[in-house]
């Protein structure tokens, strides 16, 4: 297997493509029965190996998503490492409480610490905490560095967690301890708050390395759409978190990776159709 492209974000290695784990945990963005699906599917530590396997294989091995709150990722990642030898780096993203009150601060250290006890390298509190503290008219994050400080205490590496893209130019502009940013970022526009366009400028102007996320939309496009756009539209320092349902689709995703990456069309079996030899399939009788 070749190893997949890595970058750096404050002075850590990383895999270019990160793993995702909304595919694995249950949040499918499309309908209940989705969710439950994939809950059924990865009840247990176990169940998640293939898929994590079939990353690490390339060396992909830095995993976001909520981890120090989900105890049944954690043991997921400390039964991958247990069985392939491979250290997994870990991107968390808790929900902390971010009310003006000390009460509020301790119950947020709690929760930061707990990241740190899961492993976690890096720390990004969840869009739907820090977006709370975004104040537009004076174009600042209030009270951010309460929680980049409890980060930094607690061992971590912090960074923010966006939908809203005004996070990474307020952080840029004010210099707030952030080493990285979450933003999301696809072909569609699905879930972003203005146009495609603008997005990509922002990414583009971050001073930060950027963990793009939902490339496919959440399984609106598919994943050549979705990461050939996604990989020629960033920079070589920025990433794609992938989330994946099995291994398959792991090796898939990888495939198209690579050739995107390396100017190429990808080498995958064509779609599944009761008669394969058409025209349209490059195909004739």
């Amino acid at each position: 297997m070749k190893t997949f492209p890595r970058t750096e974000v404050a002075g850590k290695s990383l895999s270019r493509m990160l793993i995702g784990t909304n595919w694995m945990l249950g949040w499918s963005h499309k309908t209940p029965s989705n969710d439950a699906r994939i809950k059924e599917t990865f009840a247990k530590p176990e169940d998640f190996f293939p898929v994590l396997e079939a990353f690490l294989e390339y060396d992909i091995n830095c995993i976001m998503g909520i981890v120090g709150e989900m105890p049944l990722m954690k043991a997921a990642i400390d039964y991958a490492q247990d069985k392939t030898g491979k250290e997994m780096i870990i991107i968390d993203t808790p929900i902390i409480n971010v009310a003006d009150t000390a009460e509020a601060r301790r119950e947020a250290e709690a929760v930061i610490k707990r990241s740190a006890k899961a492993g976690a390298t890096f720390c990004l509190p969840h869009h739907s905490s820090v977006e709370k503290l975004v104040d537009k008219e004076q174009e600042e994050i209030r009270r951010l560095g309460d929680y980049t400080a409890m980060i930094r205490d607690a061992g971590m590496i912090p960074g923010l967690s966006a939908h809203m893209p005004e996070l990474i130019v307020y952080s840029d502009a004010r210099g707030y301890d952030v080493e990285t940013y979450i933003q999301i970022f696809n072909c569609m526009g699905f879930l972003m708050q203005v146009e495609v366009e603008s997005i990509a400028a922002t990414i583009n102007n971050a001073k930060k390395p950027v963990m793009t996320i939902k490339p496919m939309a959440a399984g609106r496009v598919t994943p050549y759409v979705g990461l050939t756009f996604n990989w020629n539209a960033l920079r070589e320092k920025d990433m794609i978190t992938v989330g994946c349902f099995s291994a398959a689709e792991v090796h898939e995703d990888v495939e198209i990776s690579f050739a995107a990456l390396e100017g190429r069309f990808p080498n995958l079996e064509r779609r599944a159709s009761p008669n394969k030899k058409q025209a349209a399939f490059g195909e004739v009788e």
